[in-house]
């Protein structure tokens, strides 16, 4: 059955989906979903996802939400499919669950308010808040210090294996270094930056950035 997935390609949150279907080889349709237009505060698509945010999928009769659970489901229900991306070991789970946490409260909000004021409201011909965008540069800094950190223990952020915890983050670091020019937030750091180049080399990745140009 071939999921739909609602939202725009080049977009981080649908982009975490796709990347964790291409990595599952589950084949999709991506319903294009205009965000510059509103189109997800729509009354039709806020039938199908009540707080007008992308993406959504459909999968037969079942609907979902929210990308990280999207991921988290995906990734149970083709367990058996492509890489193990939820851990073998419960302790091994425990930590991709703690660093998918980690990449949604620590990382995640620092990246889209950067991404906001340096490049979306600019886009949109309206002036971004520089210094709350450098305020939130110095904050994302000392995060990424810590996954320097743990980088130096583990070959990925849970561990010896790819995971979900990794690939959650593949969208926000891209739109950083592409987009709003921050490359030297993962250069100046030698682990994060091997660790960047390890994962976005993924073919399921490399699909992706063809898909989403």
């Amino acid at each position: 059955m071939v999921v739909k997935v609602y939202g725009p390609a080049n977009a981080a949150c649908p982009q975490r989906v796709l990347a964790c279907l291409l990595e599952k080889d589950v084949e999709f349709e991506l319903v294009h979903v205009a965000l510059d237009q509103g189109q997800q505060k729509s009354p039709e698509f806020l039938l199908l996802q009540p707080f007008g945010q992308v993406p959504v999928v459909e999968d037969g009769d079942f609907r979902l939400f929210e990308s990280r659970a999207i991921i988290r489901y995906y990734a149970a229900k083709y367990a058996d499919r492509g890489p193990n991306l939820l851990g073998t070991s419960l302790e091994e789970k425990a930590l991709v669950e703690q660093w998918l946490e980690v990449e949604a409260h620590n990382f995640n909000d620092l990246c889209f308010t950067i991404m906001y004021n340096l490049v979306i409201l600019p886009k949109m011909g309206k002036p971004g808040d520089l210094a709350l965008a450098y305020s939130c540069e110095q904050k994302l800094e000392k995060v990424l210090d810590v996954y320097e950190h743990r980088l130096s223990q583990s070959t990925y952020l849970a561990g010896e294996n790819f995971t979900l915890a990794d690939l959650s983050h593949l969208p926000g670091i891209d739109h950083m270094i592409e987009e709003a020019k921050m490359g030297h937030l993962i250069t100046d750091r030698k682990r994060v930056n091997a660790w960047w180049e390890n994962v976005s080399s993924r073919p399921a990745w490399k699909k992706l950035k063809e898909l989403a140009k």
